[in-house]
Formats: structure tokens, C-alpha cells, sequence
């Protein structure tokens, strides 16, 4: 099982804003001296907003990618956790099948989750985005590649659940088939017309199906 984390295991900016977030971004190339774009003061996302300044500023990557590493591991002490999540961890341990996270958040940062929930025990391993490296973000399939790799297992031997079309396109590059996870309104249809083989919008549905 390969699992995105921001959504469905948690929503990891419920605490710390991503918005704050992204303007914290902002404002610390600011004070470094750096003269930033007006479309990066508007981008809500921080995400978003890394892949704009990789496009733009190269340079700037390790510095931003830095410091949205310690905001994630900040806001990651005050997530929310996603219900029916550790249900279904639990749910796939029971039933002897192990879990990867892989996501575009940062391992740390993951990992800090997972150990204040104690869910540690749960997971098989955690693929968050290569520092410094945005083009490792999803839909690049590099990330499950990487945990399909050490799970030693064939794609067609996985499942991946996303909530964003992103996710269910970097699941089909990946030649895995991939669960949308529709946890807003509207998301269904996008997950579908990406190509999710099924859409849920509760997790407590995937750890009753596993039971």
C-alpha cells in the first residue's frame, strides 16, 4: 500500500496555514536581499511556490526548500489528524500488508507525524521530495518509483491513494493503480477524469474494506 501523506493521513497545514507558510518563504528571500516576483507573493501554496522559484531562481532552491522543510515540521505538531487513517494502518498491518508513505512534504517532516502519533510501527518507510530537488515532486513518478523499488515489489503488486489529480497521474505513470481520495467538494470528478480506478472520500473505507 502507498500512501500520500497531506490528506490522507492528515492535513498537515491545519495548524500552521500553508499560506502562512508560503508568505514566510517569501519574506525570508526578502530579507536575504533577494528582489521576489509579485506572483510569489500570491501563491497560497507553498508548494507551488517552490516549483515557481525553481523555475525561476535555481539558486534559490536549497534556501527555500530549507526553510519550508522546518515550517512542515512545525506545522506537523499541530495537524489534524485524517479520519479512518490510523484504522487503516493498523488495518494493513493486521492483514500483513506493508505501507509506504511517498509524498511531495518533506520526510522529516513525515516522519515527525508519525512518531507524535505513534503510527511509526505502521509504516514500512517514508518517501518524501528529495531535498533541494523539486522536480522529485509528484506527478514525477520518481518518489513511488523509488518505495516500489524498496518494497521490492512489482507496480502491479501496488495500490497508491492520493487526493489530488497530481497523485493519481504520477500513480499511472508509475504503471500503479491509484484510490482518489475526495476529501473537498469537487474533487471527485477531478480524481476520476485523471484516471483514479476508484474514488473514496472517507479512509475508514478503504480499513473496513481490509478487515
Amino acid at each position: 500500500m502507498l500512501l500520500d501523506f497531506d490528506g490522507p493521513v492528515c492535513s498537515i497545514f491545519a495548524g500552521l496555514p500553508a499560506t502562512e507558510v508560503a508568505a514566510r518563504m517569501v519574506t525570508d528571500l526578502q530579507t536575504a536581499g533577494e528582489v521576489t516576483p509579485d506572483e510569489w507573493s500570491g501563491e497560497r501554496d507553498p508548494l507551488a511556490l517552490l516549483r515557481r522559484i525553481a523555475d525561476a531562481r535555481a539558486d534559490l532552491v536549497p534556501r527555500a526548500d530549507g526553510l519550508l522543510e522546518r515550517a512542515e515540521n512545525e506545522a506537523a505538531k499541530t495537524a489534524l489528524p485524517t479520519a479512518g487513517a490510523s484504522e487503516m494502518l493498523r488495518a494493513c498491518a493486521d492483514g500483513g500488508r506493508s505501507v509506504w508513505v511517498v509524498s511531495n512534504n518533506a520526510g522529516s517532516a513525515i516522519r515527525t507525524y508519525l512518531h507524535d502519533h505513534n503510527l511509526t510501527p505502521f509504516v514500512a518507510g517514508v518517501f518524501g521530495r528529495i531535498p533541494g530537488d523539486p522536480s522529485s515532486l509528484k506527478p514525477n513518478p520518481r518518489l513511488l518509483n523509488d518505495a516500489i523499488a524498496m518494497a521490492m515489489a512489482k507496480p502491479s503488486e501496488c495500490v497508491f491513494i492520493g487526493d489530488a489529480a497530481r497523485d493519481v497521474e504520477a500513480g499511472t505513470a508509475a504503471g500503479i493503480a491509484t484510490i482518489g481520495y475526495a476529501n473537498k467538494p469537487g474533487k471527485a470528478e477531478s480524481l476520476a477524469n485523471a484516471g483514479a480506478v476508484s474514488v473514496i472520500e472517507s479512509m475508514s473505507s478503504i480499513a473496513d474494506a481490509l478487515l
